[in-house]
């Protein structure tokens, strides 16, 4: 496996990718315009959006395309052939899967944590991971395949807890929207997410979080349509400006 270094179209998945390899393509178009194409975890969704408009500003003649949803998903689409600029993974493993097709080293370049969150309120009057054992509450967690799902694992083997959860999400955004429409009355999610969802939800720190970090690899892709494109985005991430917005949004420092 590669080494790491620390540093700083949405659509359904099986349709996104193939719609996004229609029309001008990747490189300069016809008007000039390179589209970079950009595979990112469901969890940097609004982070890459403040992101790309600051990219965009300082790179004249670039626009950004971006797919989000969960790291193995995109993982899995990558090893098929998916045309794509640069990949950004909620965690290492999953990076990993994909080491081969990287045309340099994953840079990490950001770091989260789990939280537990509840309708406004804390109407069940939840106070920790223990709590979500209680038959009477409906939780819901990432699949353990996709990087939030691992981590809420390890975490819940950490503490002893074994939950019941009433469903398992592909992303963590689908835990978030559980939980924010009153299908279920907690989940766990990335700190970032519960901070992004505002008054949507209220927070329940997690016992020992901190104990289990998923770190973010950010790499451009071996044969990437837009090479020159692509480094310059992972260097604007991992650079000044992109760790400003991330850690606003919650993030860790790598």
């Amino acid at each position: 496996m590669r080494g790491w270094r620390a540093g700083a179209c949405v659509a359904p998945l099986a349709l996104a990718l193939a719609a996004c390899g229609s029309g001008s393509g990747s490189g300069s178009d016809d008007g000039g315009t390179t589209t970079l194409r950009v595979a990112a975890a469901a969890s940097l969704t609004a982070s890459f959006e403040e992101i790309a408009t600051d990219f965009e500003a300082a790179n004249e003649g670039v626009e950004l395309e971006f797919q989000f949803a969960g790291s193995s998903d995109l993982a899995t689409q990558i090893s098929n052939g998916a045309e794509l600029d640069v990949f950004a993974s909620a965690d290492e493993a999953t990076m990993d899967k994909v080491a081969d097709l990287t045309a340099a080293d994953p840079m990490i370049f950001a770091t989260n944590v789990l939280t537990i969150v509840t309708e406004p309120g804390n109407p069940q009057q939840i106070t920790g991971l223990q709590d979500l054992e209680s038959s009477d509450l409906a939780v819901v967690v990432c699949a353990e395949q996709v990087p939030c799902g691992a981590a809420t694992k390890a975490l819940t083997e950490q503490q002893d807890v074994t939950l019941d959860p009433a469903s398992e999400e592909s992303k963590v955004t689908g835990v978030l929207t559980k939980v924010t429409t009153g299908e279920a009355d907690a989940g766990l999610v990335y700190v970032t997410d519960a901070t992004g969802a505002g008054d949507q939800v209220e927070t329940v720190e997690a016992e020992d979080s901190d104990e289990v970090v998923n770190s973010y690899p950010i790499a451009v892709l071996d044969g990437a349509p837009s090479p020159d494109e692509a480094q310059a985005f992972v260097d604007f991430v991992t650079g000044p400006e992109g760790q400003a917005v991330l850690q606003d949004k919650g993030f860790g420092t790598p």
